[in-house]
Formats: C-alpha cells, structure tokens, sequence
C-alpha cells in the first residue's frame, strides 16, 4: 500500500471545524482524500482546516450550512460534488450535546438534539446517495455510548444517539450492496482545554483507565473506511466503558 491509501476520494465531514470532526478530516486528507470542511458558525476554524489541509498538499474546501435546514444540506452535497467530481466518503460527526433533564426538557431543546444528531444524518445520506452508489462509497456516522447507556441529565441527545445506531442499521440493509454504512459510539474523548473532571471521571470507570484521543477515534473511521467488508456496525470506542 503506497503513503496515500485514499488519493482520488472524495470526502464530505460534517462538523469538521472543530474538535472531532476536524480530526477526522485531516486525518482523511493526510491519506489522499480531498475534503469539504463543513461548518455553520465556526468559519475561522473551518477556514485554518482547510488551509492545514493545502499544507499538506491536499485540496479541502469549507462549506456554510445549517444543517436543520433540509435545502442547506442538499445544497451541501451537491457543491461537495460539483468541486470534486465525486463523493466516496460521508462522515456524520457534527452533533451537538444538549444538557437537559425529564422535568427540564423544552420542546426546542429537543427539536434541536434530534434535528441536528439524527434528522441531519438521515437527509445527508439521502441526498449524498446518489454519488455514494456511483462510488461504491461508505458512510460512517457517529453516535457514542450516551445512545447505548442512556444518560439521564442528556435525555434527548441520548434518545438521538440510539437513534443514529438503529439509523446506521436500517441504512446499512437499504443501501447495500454499492454503500456500506457504519457507527463508532465514542465514550468520552478528551482534548486539550477540556475540563480535567471529564477526565477523572471516566478514569474511574473505564477499564482501560484512561479517556479516548482524537486518534482513537479517527483510527477508527480510517478503519471503517477502508473495510470492504464490514457494514450495518457500530464500534464502541469507549475503553470498556459500556462493560
């Protein structure tokens, strides 16, 4: 295998302006991949993403969307398309983690918890579909434990992180044979500037005694990425959180 497994691909991150998501682009571009930074406040972030992605001489545009919007994310995958000819890769990372409990749950807190971590995922890959099949492409989505264990104090973004697992199943057997459709359901990752409870916290209950890198977590979709025969799955990556 040459230095640059994915040269030719095509990839679509959501959320990638920041934290996991922007690991998972660079991570994608430094394997050949040319990459649309996708993002919708944070455009001094997506704009450094992609100029770290030219440094390494790959090609990477950034792209504004709000993603509750239905003609934004159509409007997204189609000028991903347009600017690299093809689309071989989708990846779902953008969510958000909206702190809420039984009793303090709003109807727009929840709207906002399903509408961005499932409703987006859903319409992204109806729209990207298309250019997947031609590709014989795959879509990775993440989800992460809060989806498997159910959070209390999370109660929406729980139920939307089950969501995404159930989402990735039924994608999975709808789009097969051309488009594999896989989950990784990260347990806390820690990067730097993140609060150090997080960290002892997980410490405490993890098996492997440590909380998860941005590399755990984009291993894993490399790994998703180039297995050919791997689908309908969800990775925990988690440290054995959920044992």
């Amino acid at each position: 295998m040459n230095g640059k497994p994915l040269a030719g691909r095509a990839a679509l991150v959501t959320g990638s302006a920041k934290r996991l998501g922007r690991a998972t682009a660079l991570r994608l571009a430094e394997q050949g991949c040319s990459v649309a930074i996708h993002f919708n406040n944070s455009r001094t972030e997506a704009e450094s993403a992609v100029t770290e992605i030219e440094r390494l001489g790959g090609k990477a545009i950034a792209v504004q969307t709000d993603l509750t919007q239905l003609a934004g994310i159509r409007n997204l995958v189609q000028t991903t398309a347009h600017e690299f000819g093809r689309i071989d890769i989708l990846v779902n990372s953008a969510a958000n983690f909206l702190h809420a409990s039984m009793t303090s749950t709003t109807e727009q807190i929840w709207d906002a918890a399903l509408d961005t971590n499932l409703k987006a995922p859903f319409f992204l890959a109806q729209a990207a579909a298309p250019y997947l099949r031609r590709s014989r492409g795959c879509i990775v989505n993440f989800a992460d434990i809060g989806g498997i264990m159910g959070w209390p104090g999370y109660i929406s973004h729980s139920v939307s992180k089950a969501g995404v697992i159930m989402l990735t199943k039924t994608l999975a057997k709808e789009l097969a044979p051309e488009i594999r459709v896989n989950a990784i359901a990260p347990g806390t990752i820690t990067m730097p500037g993140d609060p150090p409870e997080w960290e002892s916290d997980y410490i405490q209950r993890a098996p492997l005694k440590r909380t998860g890198t941005p590399r755990d977590v984009t291993d894993t979709v490399l790994f998703l990425v180039q297995s050919a025969f791997i689908t309908g799955q969800v990775l925990l990556v988690d440290g054995g959180r959920t044992l």
